[in-house]
């Protein structure tokens, strides 16, 4: 069988799809293959080992969860300031929690990169990157706020996300009104 970008996709988005679902003991090239509707052996045709199908679900939650270039070219020409950073928030976590499944799989992902060590070196060396790339555009954004600060603002947004996408602590309180007091207490 030849292998082609769509299948691939096709099969990565099938095993976000069972990692959400049915958590990381669930995650085997047959559910996959169940998932995706096709036969048997494809997923392990195209990820050769489980290392291999995490790595493809990994880069693929990233191709998933990217900003739009509309939305980077439309931030590249705002006017620095707490708005413009609370603009950035909110997309982040708009797209987070608009592919729900994708990020309920990025956690179930951090969940086993406590017992896997080959998970953490794949996952942490995708998070660093996404850091990096939050630093530069803080940076070109002429935003305040270098690594340390942007860490905690990372920090802070995955408990967030945790909360939303499970059971609430505050359901009353919404998404926005939370951002605008993250991003006063982080910019002050």
């Amino acid at each position: 069988m030849a292998k082609n970008e769509h299948r691939r996709r096709q099969l990565a988005d099938a095993g976000l799809h069972v990692l959400a679902r049915d958590g990381s003991r669930g995650l085997t090239h047959r559910a996959v293959d169940v998932a995706a509707g096709v036969p048997t052996g494809t997923a392990s045709n195209y990820f050769r080992s489980r290392d291999a199908l995490i790595e493809g679900l990994v880069q693929r939650i990233g191709e998933r969860l990217a900003p739009t270039e509309a939305d980077i070219e439309r931030r590249a020409s705002a006017v620095p300031g707490p708005a413009l950073f609370a603009d950035y928030v909110r997309d982040i976590v708009r797209r987070l929690t608009t592919d729900r499944e994708v990020t309920i799989a990025l956690f179930e992902l951090r969940l086993e990169s406590s017992r896997r060590p080959e998970v953490a070196a794949l996952l942490g060396a995708w998070q660093r990157a996404g850091l990096d790339a939050d630093v530069a555009f803080n940076t070109a954004a002429g935003l305040p706020g270098g690594r340390a600060e942007i860490a905690l603002f990372h920090y802070a947004i995955d408990g967030l996300l945790l909360d939303r996408l499970t059971t609430p602590i505050d359901p009353e309180t919404s998404t926005d009104d939370i951002i605008d007091a993250l991003v006063e207490g982080l910019l002050g």
